[in-house]
């Protein structure tokens, strides 16, 4: 069955690897994310594939904007079925380099977008009785290691916010949270300590392809409706 799916941060990684996926699978995207030239660029990939895609700038940070990106969507299209919650930065760092900015900026798109956009869907799910949402985490929701304390804090807040959705919600909104190890993605770029990219690039030697995110998030809409695939942990093998 089609589903319209709204994919916030998707102009690139995880994001774009979604997109084009569930595009793939026969359900119509509609992308947001902050570089809408780029969103565009991946809106044309879709259509090329014979897939449908609509586009909207998006930051999520922004209550407003992500309420206005969801009511789009379902203006266009009399409805939507999934949020892919995907939007995410990663600027690690050690507490005591206090990039407080850094800090901000985690907790605003990390925590404030999710909630962002839970608030925007949730009265339309509601009102449909059906829906699904799917929060891509981290496997730095479960461990914590240096330089990521807080962006575990924001990932395990993440984790912890789609839990008590799930638990709260009519059992006819479901609740997916994906939580993936290394993957090839940007989110390496948004570190400005240099001491922590150098550390990072030797962790970083081992990644999936953003594409197996994509397939478990896939999987997990794919289910039937009684059916709740509540949370996937994918990372390489080679992670520890």
């Amino acid at each position: 069955m089609s589903k319209v799916v709204a994919v916030t941060g998707a102009s690139s990684g995880i994001g774009e690897a979604a997109a084009l996926r569930l595009a793939a699978d026969g359900h119509h995207v509609v992308l947001g994310a902050r570089r809408e030239d780029r969103l565009t660029s991946v809106a044309e990939k879709i259509r090329a594939a014979g897939g449908s895609a609509d586009v909207r700038r998006l930051d999520v940070t922004d209550r407003h904007d992500t309420a206005a990106f969801v009511d789009a969507a379902v203006n266009a299209h009399g409805r939507i079925d999934v949020v892919v919650n995907n939007a995410g930065v990663m600027p690690l760092s050690p507490l005591s380099a206090l990039l407080v900015d850094d800090w901000d900026r985690m907790i605003d798109v990390n925590v404030r977008g999710l909630l962002h956009g839970i608030a925007a869907a949730l009265p339309h799910f509601q009102r449909q009785g059906s829906g699904h949402f799917v929060t891509v985490a981290s496997i730095a929701a479960h461990a914590v290691s240096p330089t990521a304390a807080v962006y575990s804090a924001t990932k395990h807040a993440a984790w912890a916010i789609s839990e008590g959705l799930r638990q709260e919600a009519d059992p006819s909104i479901r609740v997916t949270t994906i939580s993936p190890g290394v993957v090839e993605s940007e989110l390496a770029e948004t570190i400005t300590d240099p001491a922590t990219q150098a550390r990072i690039a030797t962790y970083r030697a081992n990644t999936i392809p953003a594409g197996a995110i994509a397939d478990a998030i896939a999987y997990a809409i794919a289910q039937p409706a009684d059916v709740d695939v509540n949370e996937i942990v994918i990372r390489p093998a080679r992670q520890r």
